[in-house]
């Protein structure tokens, strides 16, 4: 029986328990919030071409670069992204994020100061719980390379270009000595990543003018071409201080809509997760396309369950390395010819093309900030804790042959609506069946296998606004030692 056959028997012979009557309760309409569609309204092409010039014009973002020339270089723009980000409104809390990192490698040639900025927006009811825009403002040419094998899976791994270098950007015949001479050579990274940082802070120019429940952080990490230096930190960092990151949004080459091959396409925008089916970061990246479909339908939001572009890296790995959700939002129609290199300009891309994956970015990280936390599936820890068995997630066979799921708020229940049980294949990338079941806890699905679909559910705010998904992943079984008797 194919699958979609399958879901609509599964409907007819829905029963509910915990309150509710017997027989199928449909999934509520999946409606637009103004304010987010105010919002995306809002975002300026003007604004962002404003955003790129200005970051062209600094010569060099180069984390290494000179950092005392007052309109040249890594130091001259981090203080007007700084300057420009507090001017927003009164209610960001902007400032810099500074590491002193020390001498390691070729990249790093020297111990430097590096600097992240960072504007807050304090949420009104879940402060603790952060959503995080970001991108990378550093930028890297790599100048004349000297001949080198063909770059190949790997070569842009730890200890050799970490950040978003194109295939063929190989360093690995690179000495000390080219890393420090090309640290002042003209690198105007206006697509990389320039892009991302004009769409980071354009979104915080215009959702600094509203409340949210979550706290909005806006970050524009330094270091990202030395190896995800400033991302690694910072992400280190919100672990050690037990930060709630509720998703990382990271945008990275968001800025061409014609690929150096020619293909071209300004309807779509792509979105790294990792390999782990329903990992948080995979359950995020189904967020952004469901929700980015639904403000932006001219849109097509391509997820890909993949780390990053094949041996290739970006800030949204760190925060994944400290589990968190993180994503990667890039284009897929890149120009590797000009990445790292002097011809990374604003003539070579496309400001409408960043102005809408700048909106895409805005739906999906209002609509976390607006909305409630996804539900808790582990049940309460016991007192006094206690090794022995991972938990595992209140999901039963209900006389053996029924799907019996239960959850907890992990918020404030007077602002949640009810939930929705989602359903699909186990062989499918996402949620086919959704089913809207109240403002109950507990869920039962007549004569429905739980070894043959995956399931989640998800929460409802009063505002219409929905939270992630949570997935009931059951963890693998684990591997025991058998003993026997010499």
């Amino acid at each position: 029986m194919k699958w979609s056959r399958r879901l609509a028997a599964i409907t007819l012979a829905i029963g509910v328990t915990g309150g509710l009557t017997s027989g199928f309760s449909p999934a509520e309409d999946k409606g637009v919030n103004p304010k987010i569609q105010e919002m995306m309204g809002q975002v300026s092409e003007v604004r962002i071409k404003a955003i790129l010039e200005k970051m062209e014009s600094f010569g060099t973002r180069n984390t290494m670069s000179n950092a005392d020339d007052p309109v040249h270089g890594v130091g001259a723009a981090r203080t007007w992204i700084l300057n420009e980000m507090t001017g927003y409104s009164p209610k960001l809390q902007v400032r810099f994020e500074k590491f002193r990192v020390k001498k390691q490698g070729q990249r790093i040639f020297k111990d430097v100061d590096l600097y992240n900025v960072v504007a807050i927006l304090p949420g009104k009811k879940m402060p603790e719980t952060v959503v995080v825009v970001s991108a990378h403002y550093d930028s890297l040419n790599l100048g004349t390379r000297p001949a080198a094998a063909p770059a190949g899976p790997g070569t842009e791994t730890a200890g050799g270009a970490v950040g978003a270098g194109a295939p063929g950007n190989t360093t690995a015949n690179m000495t000390l000595a080219d890393f420090e001479k090309n640290a002042e050579l003209p690198a105007p990274g206006v697509c990389d990543d320039a892009s991302g940082t004009a769409a980071v802070m354009e979104l915080a120019r215009v959702m600094s003018q509203y409340e949210f429940d979550k706290t909005v952080a806006f970050i524009v990490f330094a270091g990202e071409e030395q190896g995800l230096i400033g991302s690694s930190l910072q992400a280190v960092k919100a672990k050690k201080e037990n930060q709630a990151i509720e998703a990382v949004l990271n945008n990275d080459i968001i800025g061409t809509d014609v690929a150096g091959n020619g293909r071209m396409g300004n309807g779509s925008v792509s979105v790294y997760s990792d390999e782990t089916m329903d990992s948080v970061s995979q359950q995020l990246s189904r967020y952004v396309r469901e929700i980015g479909e639904r403000y932006l339908p001219s849109m097509k939001i391509n997820t890909v369950f993949m780390g990053d572009r094949l041996g290739r890296g970006g800030d949204h790995t760190p925060f994944q390395w400290e589990g968190f959700a993180a994503v990667r939002v890039s284009t897929p129609n890149e120009i590797y010819a000009n990445q790292h290199r002097a011809t990374d300009t604003l003539a070579n891309m496309s400001v409408p093309y960043t102005a809408k994956v700048a909106k895409v970015n805005l739906v999906a990280a209002a609509s976390l900030a607006l909305g409630p936390k996804p539900p808790i599936v582990l049940p309460e820890p016991r007192a006094g804790g206690g090794g022995g068995r991972r938990p595992m997630p209140m999901i039963a066979r209900g006389g053996g042959y029924d799907a019996v799921l239960r959850w907890r708020a992990a918020g404030v229940e007077d602002d949640i609506k009810g939930y929705a049980i989602v359903m699909r294949a186990t062989t499918s990338p996402y949620w086919e069946q959704e089913i809207y079941v109240g403002k109950v806890t507990t869920y039962t699905l007549k004569d429905v296998s739980i070894d043959d679909a995956k399931f989640g559910v998800k929460a409802i705010g009063n505002n219409g606004v929905e939270s992630l998904v949570t997935s009931y992943a059951y963890p693998p079984r684990q591997k025991v030692e058998i003993e026997t008797v010499q």
